[in-house]
């Protein structure tokens, strides 16, 4: 492609960023540069495109202007578009899964005294994936959201229903709890199954 001026990459910049119409007297304002230098440097811009056959092209729009995916590469588009975004489960998201999943319904406020970390961003990135909602607002001051897992989270790990989330051999869990107990210096009032039944 033929080389830009200093303008033109600026006027190419911008409309990159934004991603929707642009006013011309926006780029004027933003170049510092009268409407008809502006154009003429669109114009430019335009025909570098065009020449180049570019798989992109900057369109007018009446008093504005934007860049876009020439036509004739709309079905490639498409198919990128329909392909769906690969979900990637880092192990704070695990983590943060498992514990909803266990503690269901539980507030984000909740997870975090158990994470001892902030959690709004992994929660989020939950909700985004489908394997958790908001399940209601907690009968409490300021009424936070509870959140619980979804029929799509029972689906991706092959579970009937929440009730049939493996359990962890009795001495085991409390063996963890107990690490986490002295780590923490937090007491979860833990009581195995084992010595219950005693």
């Amino acid at each position: 492609m033929a080389k830009l001026t200093k303008t033109e990459a600026a006027i190419e910049a911008i409309l990159f960023a934004l991603g929707a119409s642009v006013e011309i007297r926006q780029l004027c304002a933003a170049l510092e540069m009268k409407e008809s230098e502006v154009i003429q440097n669109l114009e430019s811009l335009k025909d570098k495109y065009n020449k180049e056959n570019r798989g992109i092209q900057i369109i007018d729009l009446g008093d504005c202007v934007q860049m876009c995916t020439r036509s004739e590469y709309y079905d490639k588009l498409i198919k990128v578009c329909k392909t769906p975004k690969k979900q990637v489960l880092t192990d704070a998201i695990l983590e943060t899964l498992s514990i909803i999943a266990y503690k269901q319904p539980i507030t984000k406020s909740e997870i975090e005294h158990i994470r001892g970390v902030s959690s709004d961003h992994v929660v989020n990135r939950l909700v985004e994936f489908g394997l958790v909602y908001e399940a209601g607002k907690l009968d409490a001051p300021g009424r936070p959201a509870q959140f619980a897992t979804t029929e799509e989270f029972l689906r991706r790990f092959g579970i009937e229903s929440k009730e049939s989330l493996p359990r962890l051999d009795s001495d085991l869990e409390a063996e963890i709890v107990h690490e986490v107990e002295e780590e923490t210096g937090w007491k979860f009032g833990f009581e195995s199954e084992a010595n219950v039944n005693k």
